[in-house]
């Protein structure tokens, strides 16, 4: 299942580090079978134990812990919505609950059009800007009143709208 590509990303993160702790390298590889694959699967986990020399629950136990990691298929657009203690003192959960409404999609699970997916997050360490969230596992977004959620969302709508017309001129020509 790991293509040449793939390998050759994998040969570069486990070279950091000494020959005997190439397992060093599990987020790293996980992190770039997401990139390529938008999601770690089962089978996923097993090449990358496979690769990395160690047991597949070593890999499936990093894969639960952090919420970096995709589980299963998401939007095209990841949405982490903290809702920490100190976030929901500053209207995380309000922030939540509006983006919920607003895409139609309850926490967990992907808008039927397939753009957003919708998450919880744990501490994302911007306490001070809370609300907060994180956009594909990326792009921190803070002080989100409904108004800047409002914009973000239509501004990522757009940008999707602008990626399907491009692709499809793209096969027009």
């Amino acid at each position: 299942m790991i293509s040449e590509s793939t390998r050759t990303r994998f040969d570069r993160e486990v070279a950091k580090y000494p020959a005997d702790q190439k397992r060093s390298a599990v987020m790293a590889c996980l992190s770039i079978v997401q990139d390529e694959q938008g999601w770690v699967s089962s089978d996923a986990e097993a090449d990358i134990a496979d690769y990395l020399g160690m047991a597949k629950m070593a890999v499936h136990e990093v894969t639960t812990f952090y919420n970096m990691y995709n589980q299963q298929p998401v939007g095209v657009f990841k949405l982490n919505v903290c809702t920490n203690l100190p976030c929901q003192l500053r209207n995380g959960q309000t922030a939540l609950h509006y983006l919920e409404e607003k895409l139609g999609v309850k926490m967990g699970h992907t808008t039927p059009d397939g753009l957003f997916t919708l998450q919880q997050s744990e501490c994302l360490g911007a306490c001070a800007d809370a609300p907060v969230m994180l956009v594909n596992d990326r792009n921190m977004c803070s002080n989100m009143s409904t108004e800047r959620m409002d914009q973000m969302v239509q501004a990522l709508r757009d940008k999707a709208a602008a990626a399907r017309g491009a692709a499809k001129k793209g096969t027009q020509s």
